[in-house]
């Protein structure tokens, strides 16, 4: 794989480099010392994916992404050295189009370090080769940050969940989830769980962040978690989301050598398989394939099931792929899907 970097800081640049070129498999195409440099080295040799960090010159790493993937489509992970002091850096580089975000473990002198990042490598060529190549990766128009709103405190503990909602989403995700859910509280007994590929070490950050947006609490799932009336609960490990026959929520680090981590497309099966009351399934923008087949499987079962539309994703892969399975009965901008929520679900505003 053809991999560029994006750091202004020599130490980092040439740590970031030796770590690439240890490998056989992959080959530095280029380092970019700038933003502007990035996206104008991006144009003229594009890489399989860019190693993006966030504070730079002439443009920082949310502006170089986002102009990369208006011009010049590309898998882009965000390593910066502390991404916990930048959360609103961070999903900004999401919403732009970024596939996911971990440390600079080569510069914090970590045991294991090296092989941490190249892992994630290793994922993001999966991710690449999994969609068909960068070229899957069309231009769209980018998501813009939204602006926080209070979080209410409506959880209904002792209300039993009847509805749910389930999301699924990647790249451009968090942003996406963010608006369409801006301004909704879940009417009573009605449960959301959101599966978004995102690392791991980070999906507390996204909890607290899209708390932070929405007028209903956020918080993480933990292993045997009930549904909770009220809540929006996050996957926050790399294995997968499930829901067992007690309606439980548990992780399941199988099948082992999915990609797509936690799989959207292990969640929709669970809630077609086990969930008996009303639901509502929602694929939304994001690189590759996953939660396509999941989606078509709580259409048969006979659930409401809708996919973001082209121009509103960031990256049009996982809801094209519902929409070539006939997997989402409503192909919808973004902007639409709050209300036709409101409609089906009901709503406490």
């Amino acid at each position: 794989m053809k991999i560029a970097i994006a750091n202004d800081v020599a130490m980092a640049a040439e740590a970031l480099r030796r770590v690439v070129a240890s490998t056989a498999e992959h080959q530095v195409l280029w380092i970019a010392r700038t933003g502007a440099e990035a996206v104008r080295m991006c144009a003229e040799n594009r890489p399989d994916l860019i190693l993006m960090d966030l504070n730079m010159p002439e443009l920082d790493g949310v502006e170089a992404t986002r102009k990369i993937m208006e011009q010049s489509p590309c898998a882009i992970l965000i390593v910066t050295g502390r991404p916990q002091d930048n959360v609103n850096q961070v999903f900004r580089a999401l919403g732009a189009g970024a596939l996911d975000v971990t440390a600079t473990p080569v510069l914090q002198g970590q045991p294991g370090g090296d092989s941490e990042l190249l892992a994630k490598i290793r994922t993001m060529d999966k991710l690449i080769r999994h969609s068909g190549g960068n070229q899957a990766m069309a231009p769209r128009t980018s998501l813009a940050g939204s602006n926080p709103a209070a979080v209410a405190d409506n959880a209904d503990a002792a209300v039993p969940v009847t509805s749910l909602l389930a999301i699924g989403a990647s790249t451009g995700g968090p942003v996406a989830v963010s608006k369409m859910l801006a301004g909704w509280v879940a009417p009573r007994g009605c449960a959301v769980v959101v599966v978004q590929h995102i690392d791991e070490h980070f999906a507390n950050n996204f909890a607290r962040w899209l708390g932070e947006q929405l007028d209903m609490p956020v918080r993480t799932a933990e292993e045997g978690d009930e549904l909770a009336a009220g809540v929006v609960l996050i996957a926050k490990s790399n294995d997968h989301l499930t829901l067992d026959q007690n309606l439980r929520l548990r992780y399941d680090a199988n099948p082992k050598d999915y990609a797509y981590r936690p799989s959207v497309d292990v969640f929709f099966h669970c809630v077609a398989q086990r969930w008996k009351g009303a639901a509502v399934g929602v694929l939304l923008t994001g690189m590759g394939r996953d939660g396509a087949e999941g989606l078509l499987a709580m259409r048969r079962a006979g659930y409401l099931t809708i996919a973001q539309d082209q121009a509103s994703s960031a990256v049009y892969g996982m809801p094209r792929a519902a929409a070539e399975l006939d997997a989402a009965q409503m192909i919808l901008p973004l902007t639409r899907i709050g209300p036709v929520l409101r409609s089906t679900l009901g709503s406490r505003t």
